[in-house]
């Protein structure tokens, strides 16, 4: 399989949301959220984009809008286990690339889709492929919302944290020490924010909910660490341009009505 080869870019989208309730079908400049975000999707170079829904109310909308959208079971406990099932609906094969896109994120790069599809068609022992980029600020090193990611030689995923990693023993704790330097430490080098974007091979997507949690994905509430409990490699781009921010509260909403004229 060539790093050209066409993949599927599925997003899932939940009805319920205790910060914005029916956040999928949010008004945006005319748009529901959820068509937004496919539509930003589609500008990328994936042979498919679709909407998996839990309520018929989404899949309507999407079709109002000409964005192909699945209904999927409402008892899923994670977007991960909502796209193994679309996976099963489409009839994706195995070695078949998927790129999880969230529902929210309505400013989503087409460019990182693209590069984050790219990475397992090159990366034979990695299972998934993700995105980071550079933390600027010591504030958002020390931010527990903020995931960070370490990365080895090779660009795989040692580990992802919503502590401080990697720990500089000998700086004080709120510093940016990879700006003021650090003995031993490459020039350029930077703790990396993890982009809650996924790329996977759809065999491994219909296997993933079924592999056990992990002590430390349920320690830090990050799902992506149980694909590394189970011995499976995370392939990392690593990106200059920070993404939007997705949208999680009305705040969110009416700071991305703004941007998009609506």
């Amino acid at each position: 399989m060539s790093a050209a080869a066409p993949f599927t870019v599925l997003i899932p989208a939940r009805l319920a949301s205790t910060r914005l309730p029916d956040k999928p079908l949010a008004d945006i400049a005319g748009l529901p959220m959820v068509v937004r975000v496919a539509r930003r999707a589609a500008q990328s170079a994936a042979g498919r984009c679709v909407v998996a829904a839990d309520d018929a109310r989404i899949v309507q909308a999407c079709a109002a809008h000409g964005v192909q959208a699945l209904l999927t079971r409402t008892d899923h406990a994670s977007g991960s286990d909502r796209l193994a099932e679309a996976c099963e609906l489409l009839g994706l094969a195995g070695d078949d690339i998927v790129v999880n896109v969230q529902g929210d994120e309505p400013l989503i790069d087409p460019q990182l889709i693209d590069a984050v599809a790219a990475l397992l068609p090159t990366r034979a022992g990695a299972s998934m492929g993700t995105a980071a980029h550079a933390i600027s600020s010591a504030q958002d090193f020390a931010n527990p919302n903020v995931v960070k990611v370490v990365l080895d030689a090779q660009g795989l995923a040692h580990y992802f944290s919503r502590a401080p990693i990697p720990h500089a023993r000998d700086q004080a704790a709120d510093s940016a020490w990879w700006q003021t330097g650090h003995a031993g430490v490459p020039t350029g080098f930077a703790p990396l924010r993890h982009i809650g974007i996924y790329s996977y091979r759809a065999g491994f997507l219909r296997q993933f909910p079924q592999l056990p949690p992990a002590p430390t994905e349920v320690l830090e509430a990050l799902e992506q660490l149980r694909a590394l409990w189970h011995g499976h490699r995370i392939a990392v781009h690593v990106t200059d341009i920070a993404p939007g921010a997705g949208v999680d509260t009305p705040a969110d909403l009416e700071r991305v009505r703004a941007l998009l004229g609506g």
